[in-house]
């Protein structure tokens, strides 16, 4: 499997870990899931993400959960999250899973950095523990993970480690900082990366319109984020905002703190991609009421896109 760089572009989809209902790793909805990321044309996945219950895994399921995406994958890139306490197993779960196939890394701020100085200072410790010459994904998501990156640290990380080759951008509001970041570029201060947008899609129409390359979250529907990428890619300004306006209501009640990995496993089980919508303990069941709210959402959708009617 070829390295990721920064002309990284497109969808990358990001996989929840599935599990059977008495929280034992299911491996053959893994396989499911990664061969429809490939037939709905995701160009990657990330796995091990905040998505996939990473914290949840010990160090042997985590390998096994990642091994697995990527030796499925055939030709799409797999980007494995790697992000934990300590170097140590960072470094190992890293080179296993490049030893593997995978194309790159990704790698979040521990929540407890405050300063511009310890969050620098923390991901070029985090560069000598895995090797600089393992590509990486910089995750700015400080509504989860409560780290602010301003656009000035993001670009002296980027300036400071060749290796760092995409950062999945998540702030909210952040369309600004993606315009900083590319302005950073066209001033010469900055090298170019690759910026693929998490946050659930909820502002993907117009991030792309603001420079960046493409998606890289886990909407239920990954084929949507493939669509609107493409249409906005080729300037389709309107119909890529009328398809993506109607599934807004869904993205939206999937970014509710606390249930949205829920609604997520239960419409991907609806789907027919997972067996079970459980997730590992400590984890959160839908109500009878919000599962029949979500009904009620794909039904919604599936007026202007079939491929809600699951």
């Amino acid at each position: 499997m070829t390295k990721l760089t920064h002309k990284a572009a497109g969808t990358f989809a990001i996989a929840p870990t599935p599990f059977h209902d008495d929280g034992r790793i299911d491996e053959k909805s893994i396989d499911r899931l990664t061969d429809f990321y490939a037939e709905v044309g995701c160009d990657g996945v990330t796995v091990l993400g905040i998505l996939g219950e990473a914290p949840k895994l010990d160090a042997a399921e985590a390998e096994q959960v990642a091994l697995r995406f990527v030796k499925r994958a055939k030709n799409m890139q797999i980007i494995v999250g790697v992000s934990a306490p300590g170097f140590a197993t960072m470094r190992s779960l890293a080179l296993k899973s490049m030893d593997a196939g995978a194309a790159g890394v990704m790698i979040a701020p521990p929540p407890h950095l405050r300063t511009d100085d310890q969050i620098t200072g923390y991901f070029k410790q985090a560069v000598e523990a895995v090797g600089d010459d393992i590509p990486w994904v910089l995750q700015d998501y400080p509504l989860t993970l409560s780290v602010v990156f301003t656009p000035a640290v993001i670009r002296k990380i980027v300036m400071d480690s060749p290796s760092c080759v995409m950062l999945k951008h998540e702030d909210w509001p952040g369309l600004d900082k993606i315009s900083t970041l590319r302005a950073f570029e066209q001033d010469g201060s900055m090298r170019h990366v690759s910026i693929l947008c998490g946050n659930g899609g909820l502002f993907l129409d117009h991030e792309m319109e603001r420079g960046a390359d493409g998606a890289n979250t886990g909407y239920a529907f990954p084929d949507l984020l493939v669509d609107v990428v493409r249409l906005s890619g080729q300037g389709r300004r309107d119909e890529a905002h009328d398809l993506f306006d109607a599934h807004l209501p869904l993205i939206r009640y999937e970014q509710q703190p606390g249930v949205g990995l829920a609604v997520r496993k239960y419409i991907l089980m609806r789907r027919g991609l997972l067996a079970s919508e459980t997730q590992r303990k400590p984890g959160v069941a839908l109500s009878a009421a919000a599962r029949a709210e979500v009904d009620y959402l794909l039904s919604r959708v599936a007026r202007v896109d079939g491929r809600a009617r699951v």
